[in-house]
């Protein structure tokens, strides 16, 4: 009965029946892809209704574009104060292969000009986690799981004498990652934010302790956005509006991106429903970085339910908020 009842709970918790705001911090991989933007303008939306507090945002590719890509979003949408984190060494590296994070970072001011300026990305969560109630903060992942392995094998510091791992139990609500897929006739998924650092994500979907809800790589592929931002004519001087024009001119794709970050924010603020469904899963990371689907009901896992262009309606229109308008 005490099993059935928490099943209940968190159902309803990712449902959308959760606290607000909800205190978020956001670790991204910012550069090699770019709807990492148009997740940090949803948040930024979700902040200014009082829907959300994002409390850090953390790096986990070492590329150089990345801290400054944040800094000048943040300025952008009038939040410069919210903490920057980045991972330790030079692991991962993926680079903003479509310039766009390059072009940006010259076109708009921010405080913070190079990755070394922000704090190391396990100290910054240790320090904000430290801070927050028991079982309050939603950590939303849209890139590798470097961090958040090094988070859990951490020892006690300064801010705390728990481990990683007791930390994380003890503070953190639950955590929503853009990750993995469910493949064809059993043969597993590579998916990018899972295989470049496999390790990481082996560890993290082995040990981490709290509830983790997944919006798998077949959910964000079919909602397609960043074509109507770019033709909206109200919208101007905009770095997320920017982003997107140079990085969709890159790909030759003019109707639009993949939205795959952007639903793990959605999920994570408003719950899955009325957007989503939802299924238990398991998953094994193998040390290639596949992800396979095995027998056990570990993950909570999103499913289509609104039709993928309707679910594209709602994040288009997040993707264009404009900066402190409530």
């Amino acid at each position: 009965m005490k099993y059935a009842f928490l099943f209940i709970l968190l159902f309803s918790t990712f449902a959308g029946l959760a606290q607000k705001p909800v205190p978020i911090i956001f670790d991204t991989d910012i550069a090699p892809d770019f709807d990492d933007v148009g997740a940090v303008a949803m948040l930024h939306a979700f902040q200014d209704q009082g829907e959300a507090k994002i409390l850090a945002m953390i790096s986990c590719n070492a590329f150089e574009t990345t801290i400054p890509t944040l800094s000048l979003l943040n300025t952008y949408f009038k939040h410069p104060e919210i903490p920057l984190g980045i991972v330790k060494g030079n692991f991962p590296n993926k680079d903003c292969q479509q310039q766009w994070a390059q072009a940006i970072i010259l076109r708009y001011p921010h405080s913070i000009n190079f990755n070394d300026k922000a704090v190391e990305a396990v100290k910054l969560y240790r320090k904000i986690l430290t801070a927050q109630p028991d079982h309050s903060v939603t950590i939303i992942s849209v890139g590798f799981f470097t961090n958040l392995a090094n988070l859990l094998a951490s020892s006690k510091d300064k801010y705390s004498p728990m481990t990683g791992k007791d930390l994380v139990a003890k503070k953190v609500k639950h955590l929503v990652s853009m990750a993995a897929g469910v493949g064809k006739d059993g043969k597993g998924f590579r998916e990018f934010n899972v295989m470049v650092d496999a390790a990481a994500a082996k560890k993290v979907f082995e040990e981490w302790p709290t509830p983790i809800l997944i919006s798998g790589f077949e959910i964000g592929e079919k909602v397609i956005t960043g074509a109507p931002l770019i033709a909206n004519g109200n919208i101007q001087k905009s770095p997320v509006k920017d982003a997107y024009s140079l990085a969709l001119a890159a790909n030759k794709s003019p109707e639009g991106r993949n939205s795959w970050d952007q639903t793990a924010v959605l999920v994570a603020i408003k719950g899955y429903d009325p957007f989503f469904g939802m299924r238990k899963i398991n998953f094994k990371i193998e040390d290639d970085g596949t992800s396979l689907v095995i027998p056990g009901e570990k993950f909570f896992y999103l499913t289509e339910k609104m039709p993928p262009s309707e679910v594209a309606k709602v994040v288009e229109n997040l993707m264009g908020h404009q900066p402190g308008k409530k």
